[in-house]
């Protein structure tokens, strides 16, 4: 919580405590040892800002109706150096709390004091998190999937840092295995039929411009020089030419979609550090491996999976989960990251678990890894859904999207809904410049207060600091709403975090612009008595900074003007 919000709960809560202490002492109530209650904000402010349940949960215990105890209570609560105001009954025993105008005032010059940091709190104690996300084949461009998976990753890693942990992005380059070598084929045939008839593309190699592309540009290199020399050393030749160009091309559109990586990490460097094999040694060693028709199986049903899995074919060829495997071992052993989080397709579902179980088989404590399930996102165009085929090389890609659509509202739109759920994305609600579209909804509110100071400043009005006594003014209903509404942004980040659900920001932030266009179609700002015009313009000027705050996190812009 933030350090206001958490105060005033437990002042409430001490309140409640030391009145039933001293019930008990003056004889009002019988000694016993009451048991927990709860402090919560209630839905409908005007029943207050806190509600405690502890009569209720104490009726048994003290043998009384919950209003009598209730009213016991009250008679023996001390609100001195609180921020509580008053304490009301309702219904058959319920007590509402009201903050007092203390309260409101020092959440606003909280926020004017911290500005930018106003959010940031110390609860991940600093520990070292590594955000996996993205990931894509470097076989050719993202698709849309990737999209959705960049925005919610770099999303989430930004949640964290504000919730006080220290992050790295990380991106795992498939640069070995079955798609490295489906991707040499496919090149390879490519630019055979650049000089031979007949070469005809196997269903399930790739199909895409990309490739044709990268053939073209080795053979004006190389020319027909490559045609007549071994298959192998061909398709190495033309993986070696184009793998980097592909990476490169990776690295540059998600520059342009605002992500940063601190570590792009190679699967070939498992293998030449020989780490892959230092991990079978490791899982044989555990006694969780045994043999059958010459290949070598651990035993995942030991650790809950339904069934066990081969880690080395009997051709000694290990299988794609071993990099794998070495790859999280390196994550929490080798680098030593407190905690790994991975953000996967959720058809990866039935893969976690066996990743989990190889871990706790390593002596690595497996509640170490988090993966992140996402589903899939569909576009929409028109009320329709728009069909493509990665295989014909006709998919939508991150490029032609940010191509059609402003990175603000990809970004935006991409954490509207819970990784966990299936979401169409409307690409003509992404470009419509209207309150329907929820990023230019924010943005307008934002915009809008720019627009106050600017028009203000015309006309020789400067805003100022104000007192608390000022700031005591903003007694509305609406201004109240706005600030507790600010008032709860700690907490929104720390929620956010530890459900890794960069959503609750966008939900937070669109609540925020909500409320804040209410309060100014009531409120008035200009034109009225000087101390109620400061102290709303500090209203204002902490909301634009809540409202910077949150879109900096989603890497969204936060326009002056619109």
């Amino acid at each position: 919580m933030s350090l206001l919000v958490s105060k005033a709960k437990e002042q409430v809560s001490e309140t409640v405590l030391s009145a039933v202490q001293n019930s008990m002492r003056e004889g009002a109530l019988d000694q016993a040892e009451p048991p927990a209650f709860t402090v919560s904000a209630p839905t409908d402010r005007e029943h207050g800002d806190y509600a405690v349940n502890a009569a209720m949960v104490w009726a048994k215990t003290f043998r009384k109706a919950p209003r009598q105890i209730a009213e016991i209570l009250l008679a023996h609560m001390d609100f001195t150096g609180t921020y509580i105001e008053k304490c009301e009954i309702a219904g058959p025993g319920f007590m509402n709390f009201f903050l007092s105008d203390d309260y409101y005032a020092d959440i606003l010059l909280d926020a004017a004091q911290k500005g930018r940091d106003y959010g940031k709190s110390n609860f991940g104690e600093g520990k070292r998190v590594l955000v996996e996300f993205v990931s894509a084949n470097p076989t050719g461009p993202m698709h849309i999937g990737n999209a959705r998976g960049g925005a919610l990753g770099d999303c989430l890693s930004a949640v964290l840092e504000t919730a006080g942990y220290r992050v790295e992005r990380e991106f795992y380059i498939n640069d070995a295995g079955n798609q490295i070598n489906k991707f040499g084929l496919s090149l390879d045939l490519r630019y055979l039929q650049l000089y031979q008839d007949g070469i005809e593309m196997p269903e399930d190699s790739y199909h895409g411009e990309d490739i044709i592309d990268h053939a073209k540009a080795f053979a004006a290199l190389h020319g027909d020089s490559f045609v007549q020399k071994p298959e192998a050393e061909r398709r190495a030749a033309l993986v070696e030419f184009a793998l980097p160009k592909n990476i490169d091309c990776l690295q540059e559109d998600l520059a342009k979609y605002r992500i940063q990586y601190d570590t792009w990490f190679k699967e070939s460097s498992l293998h030449q550090s020989g780490e892959t094999t230092r991990i079978i040694e490791l899982l044989k060693q555990s006694g969780y491996t045994y043999e059958q028709e010459g290949a070598l199986w651990f035993k995942a049903t030991d650790f809950g999976c339904d069934k066990d899995f081969v880690l080395v074919r009997a051709n000694g060829v290990p299988t794609y989960v071993v990099p794998d495997i070495a790859y999280h071992y390196n994550k929490l052993v080798v680098r030593g990251f407190d905690k790994a989080v991975n953000i996967f397709g959720a058809d990866h579902h039935g893969y976690v678990p066996r990743l989990k179980a190889a871990l706790t088989a390593l002596g690595v404590d497996a509640d170490r890894l988090d993966v992140v399930l996402m589903q899939m996102v569909r576009l929409v165009r028109d009320g329709e859904v728009i069909k493509a085929s990665k295989r014909s090389g006709k998919a939508i890609t991150l490029v032609t999207l940010l191509d059609e659509v402003p990175i603000d509202a990809a970004r935006f739109f991409f954490n509207l809904r819970e990784p966990n759920s299936h979401f169409d994305f409307d690409l003509d609600l992404a470009v419509n410049e209207s309150n329907s579209n929820p990023v230019y909804y924010v943005q307008y509110a934002h915009a809008r207060i720019c627009s106050i100071f600017r028009n203000l400043a015309a006309e020789g009005i400067t805003e100022r600091p104000c007192t608390a006594e000022e700031l005591k003014l903003l007694n509305t209903p609406e201004e109240r709403e706005l600030i507790l509404h600010i008032a709860a942004l700690t907490d929104e980040i720390i929620a956010s975090a530890k459900a890794y659900d960069p959503a609750r920001m966008t939900h937070y932030v669109m609540e925020l612009a909500t409320k804040f266009h209410k309060f100014y179609s009531v409120c008035r700002v200009k034109g009225i008595e000087e101390p109620l015009m400061q102290a709303r313009l500090t209203l204002c000027r902490s909301t634009a900074t809540v409202i910077e705050n949150v879109l900096a996190i989603m890497k969204v812009t936060a326009p002056e003007k619109m």
